[in-house]
């Protein structure tokens, strides 16, 4: 009964959201290595308080909160347009390889321009979106061809994309050992997701992808419904299927890209967020996409705050965190699957 008044009503749903989200950044402000009241926020963001908490919060936690809202928002956005064009429930940019191969494109950027992890800075910051673009790219080319066989079988994208995923983590390693010890570590620790990019630079290198790419994603989401419902279905209403299919494949791609270059390879997300909305408030893009984006930003807020203080002063990876939660029920959604 709840679930039918939820689709019923699926602005109340996102704007519930929306009011979790809400205290979830009103939490993460006020928890870290350094513990800051509510009121001290306040008066520091009315511009009353003290220089070291507004470098605490200006500085560090702040944009670490833009990063984990427009990643989390960007990879469900993904998992739930992958999902679609393919007509497969389990279909998410990390675990089909899509994310690995972004991975990989950006480390072997880091690698062969840079140097050096810690040094990574400057302008060559920016150029991280779209070399995780490329290497996103490559993985999801490779996937498309191997998966091929008179159309896409959900079982095969699966197996492909594992497969494909295994290579590229297999010239992962090789890279990461030519590394030095200390850029290993963090590689390392990146590729299990981590939003290590916590400065006002990274939220400029991303914000751009993400505000033009989940914005066509809403445009496109009638054509979505539509494709959804079957290719045949599909051309008999007018809809270029084949072409559709490709620019939501480049718009998931790209989102998924540009989110792996500052976190890291988080797996999970865009499997979990947008098969808990489409649960509550039902299949029609109009709202799922909207509502996928703002359970993903929750979800990854929520994992990123938890990680940062569960072990303190140690810090757990957000993808960790994710993965915990989001393994189970990608096992359980497996078993559903015939």
């Amino acid at each position: 009964m709840t679930n039918n008044f939820m689709k019923n009503h699926p602005f109340l749903f996102m704007g519930t959201l929306f009011l979790f989200l809400v205290l979830a950044i009103l939490v993460c402000l006020n928890t870290g290595a350094a513990t800051i009241t509510p009121g001290q926020v306040f008066q520091t963001f009315i511009g009353n308080g003290g220089e070291k908490n507004a470098l605490i919060l200006f500085e560090f936690r702040l944009p670490r909160i833009v990063i984990a809202i427009l990643v989390g928002a960007g990879l469900a956005v993904s998992g739930a347009i992958l999902q679609s064009i393919t007509k497969n429930d389990i279909a998410e940019p990390g675990i089909v390889g899509i994310n690995a191969g972004a991975g990989l494109a950006v480390v072997l950027f880091i690698f062969f321009f840079q140097g050096s992890i810690a040094e990574l800075g400057g302008i060559s910051t920016y150029f991280l979106p779209a070399a995780a673009l490329a290497g996103a790219l490559s993985a999801a080319i490779l996937i498309y061809i191997f998966a091929w066989k008179q159309g896409i079988a959900p079982v095969r994208l699966i197996l492909v994309g594992i497969g494909v995923n295994s290579g590229f983590n297999a010239i992962l390693i090789i890279i990461q050992l030519k590394m030095d010890p200390q850029d290993f570590s963090q590689a390392i620790t990146w590729l299990s997701g981590s939003i290590w990019g916590s400065d006002w630079s990274y939220v400029l290198a991303i914000l751009p992808w993400i505000f033009v790419l989940i914005p066509l994603a809403f445009l496109k989401a009638s054509s979505l419904d539509i494709i959804h419902m079957g290719d045949e279905v599909a051309a008999g209403l007018g809809i270029h299927v084949e072409k559709e299919r490709a620019i939501m494949l480049l718009v998931a791609v790209a989102l998924a890209g540009a989110c792996v270059s500052v976190a890291g390879n988080i797996a999970f997300l865009g499997l979990v967020a947008p098969h808990l909305v489409r649960r509550i408030i039902g299949p029609k893009h109009q709202y799922l996409l909207p509502a996928s984006a703002l359970m993903g930003a929750l979800l990854l807020l929520i994992a990123d705050t938890v990680g940062k203080n569960l072990l303190a002063p140690s810090e757990i990876p957000v993808g960790i965190v994710v993965s915990a939660l989001g393994a189970p029920y990608f096992i359980y959604l497996l078993l559903k699957t015939n």
